[in-house]
């Protein structure tokens, strides 16, 4: 079933839940430009052995439900419509999926943590996650994903009218793992959502994060951190459509990278419709630089279709650690080692202390500081 997108923008114009519909990848496509195609072990071009499996654990609330459902239940894919290929095949090739509820009006007491665990990297695995968010209720999210792992899935993210919702997603695979991943937002009228993308382990991650507005006042904020080691390929690629009048958008992903074939790719696509006067967007992407042989793509794209926004803009900066910064610290007594590490903590703190989950935050914390260790080790 294939839905037709009305071409008002260049970004992002073919939607449809059937694989046919989108041509395999060959790596000269804008989308997939950046991406090791070789590495995606089948995923984007159907030959992936689909025997795979990812594990789902939940941890709810306890005014949120969690349900295991099969691929009939009428409140999956009503938010999302696939957007590439991969997505495409995720979608009509899981067998269960994940849908949180947070009653209207409810207000979690707790986090509701969903762990997804891989068993094995050589077959594929494929998921599907809706959370819905029912007006003017509140709740926070947290989807951790770790282990051996080659997974594609779709996770939907319905935020009612006057509701709020914060996610989490935390991509701490084993050594080896792929995870292609469309994480989409559809927003109601006046409605808050906060997501905090953290990427850390596996071979391949991409993640697509997008937000759509469906009623004004609509307020997203989309945070990313990532570290890249060597010969790991973090690829995030974000799109906000701003559909209707008076919504606010904010984005702020930063990375470090170090070691040989370190490769990062962060893509922010903001689009202003005709019909959404009074926007107000911001997008920001920052990269450190640690050591020689790494590699940072970073585009922005901003396309605006109507004169009248309240704010609109971009920006993006790549490079190495300051030596001015390095030469203060070192001149106070601070070794080299140390003097790295308070910059490299203070330039990924400020938002890793945005996450509200205490117990998330100190993971990312540990996490940093391995990296670090291991960077200091080489």
């Amino acid at each position: 079933m294939g839905l037709d997108v009305k071409p008002l923008s260049t970004l992002h114009d073919k939607a449809s839940y059937d694989v046919g519909d989108f041509d395999v990848p060959t790596g000269r496509e804008e989308e997939w430009r950046f991406t090791p195609l070789r590495r995606l072990r089948g995923l984007h071009n159907g030959t992936a052995d689909a025997d795979g499996k990812v594990l789902v654990e939940a941890d709810a609330a306890p005014e949120v439900t969690v349900e295991t459902v099969g691929r009939d239940d009428p409140r999956l894919g009503g938010a999302y419509v696939p957007s590439d290929r991969v997505s495409a095949q995720a979608w009509n090739s899981f067998a269960q999926a994940t849908v949180v509820t947070v009653p209207k009006e409810a207000v979690a007491s707790a986090p509701t943590v969903l762990r997804l665990r891989g068993e094995d990297a050589s077959a594929a695995a494929y998921g599907h996650t809706t959370v819905i968010v029912e007006p003017f209720a509140q709740a926070t999210v947290v989807l951790t994903h770790r282990g051996p792992a080659t997974y594609a899935d779709n996770v939907e993210f319905v935020v009612g009218d006057g509701a709020r919702l914060s996610v989490i997603s935390l991509q701490d695979w084993a050594d080896g793992s792929v995870h292609v991943s469309h994480q989409h937002a559809r927003l109601g009228r006046d409605a808050r959502f906060v997501s905090h993308n953290v990427s850390l382990g596996g071979d391949v991650v991409r993640i697509s994060p997008s937000v759509a507005y469906e009623g004004p006042g609509g307020d997203a904020e989309l945070y990313g951190v990532y570290f890249v080691d060597g010969g790991q390929h973090l690829e995030h690629r974000l799109l906000v459509d701003h559909t209707v009048p008076n919504c606010r958008s904010r984005v702020d992903y930063r990375g470090a990278l170090q070691d040989q074939d370190a490769h990062a790719v962060w893509i922010g696509d903001v689009i202003i419709r005709a019909e959404a006067e009074g926007t107000d967007t911001y997008e920001l992407n920052r990269n450190l630089v640690l050591t020689d042989g790494t590699r940072v793509d970073s585009v922005p794209n901003l396309e605006i279709l109507t004169g009248e926004v309240a704010g609109a803009g971009h920006a993006s900066a790549s490079g190495r650690l300051d030596d001015e910064h390095l030469f203060y610290l070192q001149a106070r007594g601070i070794t080299f080692d140390q003097a790295r590490r308070m910059v490299v903590r203070g330039y990924l703190g400020q938002l890793i202390e945005r996450i509200e989950v205490a117990e998330v935050r100190e993971k990312v914390h540990e996490a940093i500081e391995a990296e670090l260790d291991r960077g200091a080790a080489t």
